[in-house]
């Protein structure tokens, strides 16, 4: 299930000009989860770093210790008056002491959608009004502008299957860069080394979104490493649904929305949250919208190209049951004022296994295979024309000759027994069919050897001749 902790009302824009996407995980020294004793160390305690870690230390005020290991790589920003010192007798609240030892960070990886907050600008960022999207959609888009807090240090590891993550601009200590060049500098720096590691490189200074309607996040193509750092919990619904661009199976409803070029994403965000998200019986929703591209498919089966479409994935952290009333209220809404903010048509689907659908999606399939029907006459038509014209011509098919019954008669080699005769040798006299006079008489005119009558098979011993007297001894 969708969760935000701390966080009842939800709504975001995955799809708009630009988010603030800010990153959770510090390595600053005085954050207590950094340490493995659960505490920062303290007068009598002896705070260690690993020598083999690559680390970056924001250290914001002074802190007294009796020892500290510093790592072989590695790197303390001090606050403006932050140090350390040793004190010259024991701590009484400090305890015995202890070996305190700072946790690896290595892991922290930047497509962990767990380990970033967005929000819609950097005041929201501090308020704590942070907003829902879908995994690919939680981790920095190319649009968005990326936010280290500034008292703070960090260490991530950037890998991915892309060469470059490209973003609108990068906020680290305060700092916001906003030009490649300015920014890839930083990286080359002492801090930016030990910041950022991994074998894919941020860049600053992408273009923002300037499509009314929300543009693509850019996060599909590392889908599957996303996903790879989620863990998804067991649904209970009917019929879990899977919202384009999450990891998991979700409980809720799904509008989908078909829109016109008067259409814009901001506006109808805003229309969401003013006419339903701030009634009492939604304030458990958690609602993201989203642009996502939908594939088109020639007579429902061959693709061939893709559209663009609006996702609103409506969650309630329950059985989905007020997703679905939401959902509902939607559709309504589009109904009677879809045309005036530029939809054209919307469907939805709930985990209930409820399903609504205006004309406008159903009229879209109906063109399309109109459309793929027309196209296909097209084809057969220019077809036919061209081979008319002689521009394209038919192979030429071979010629089958059809054996007649009396060949099959005269000649089948099939035995009795489905093999073939054996004739033994071939003899010239009666392997030739010429030698069958038509002619009646026993031997016929033309003085043939052999002669074939409607009484038998006749021919001439040339022994014997039919002149001649018979002698008689």
């Amino acid at each position: 299930m969708l969760q935000a902790p701390g966080v009842l009302l939800l709504f975001c824009l995955g799809a708009t000009n630009a988010l603030y996407k800010q990153w959770i995980p510090d390595t600053n020294y005085e954050n207590k989860t950094n340490w493995d004793k659960g505490k920062v160390p303290c007068g009598n305690d002896i705070a260690l770093f690993s020598a083999q870690r690559k680390v970056s230390v924001f250290v914001e005020t002074t802190h007294a210790v009796q020892e500290m290991r510093l790592p072989v790589d590695g790197e303390l920003i001090l606050n403006s008056g932050a140090g350390f010192y040793v004190l010259g007798g024991k701590d009484p609240a400090c305890g015995s002491g202890t070996t305190t030892e700072f946790q690896d960070s290595e892991s922290l990886q930047w497509f962990n959608p767990a380990l970033w907050q967005a929000a819609a600008s950097q005041n929201d960022l501090q308020l704590g009004n942070f907003l829902f999207a879908v995994h690919e959609e939680s981790v920095p888009c190319q649009q968005d502008d990326v936010v280290f807090k500034a008292l703070s240090s960090f260490r991530v590891d950037t890998s991915s299957s892309q060469p470059t993550i490209p973003v609108k601009s990068v906020s680290v200590l305060g700092k916001t860069f906003d030009s490649r060049a300015e920014f890839s500098q930083y990286l080359s720096s002492r801090s930016g080394q030990m910041q950022f590691h991994g074998s894919s490189a941020v860049t600053a200074g992408n273009p923002g979104c300037g499509d009314s309607s929300g543009c693509d996040c850019g996060n599909s193509v590392n889908h599957q490493l996303i996903c790879s750092t989620v863990k998804c919990a067991t649904v209970s619904c009917k019929k879990p649904l899977s919202p384009v661009g999450h990891c998991c199976e979700v409980c809720g409803a799904i509008v989908t929305i078909d829109y016109t070029a008067g259409f814009t994403v901001q506006t109808y965000r805003e229309r969401i949250h003013h006419l339903f998200l701030i009634l009492p019986k939604y304030k458990s929703i958690q609602l993201g919208i989203s642009k996502v591209f939908k594939s088109q498919r020639l007579l429902g089966v061959i693709p061939f190209s893709t559209i663009p479409e609006i996702q609103v994935v409506i969650v309630d952290g329950e059985d989905g049951k007020v997703s679905e009333d939401l959902a509902q209220d939607l559709m309504t809404d589009i109904g009677s004022h879809g045309s005036e903010i530029g939809i054209t048509g919307s469907e939805f689907q709930a985990s209930s296994g409820n399903t609504s659908d205006l004309s406008g999606s159903n009229a879209g399939m109906v063109a399309g295979v109109v459309i793929a029907v027309l196209l296909m006459i097209a084809l057969i038509a220019v077809g036919a024309v061209l081979i008319q014209k002689g521009v394209v011509r038919l192979p030429s098919m071979p010629t089958i000759t059809m054996p007649s019954l009396s060949s099959f008669r005269r000649n089948t080699d099939v035995g009795d027994l489905g093999g073939t005769i054996d004739h033994g040798f071939d003899n010239p006299m009666f392997d030739q069919p010429n030698t069958m006079s038509n002619i009646p008489g026993l031997y016929g005119t033309d003085r043939q050897s052999i002669s074939m009558t409607q009484t038998g098979v006749h021919f001439v011993n040339p022994v014997y001749d039919e002149n001649e007297i018979d002698l008689k001894v």
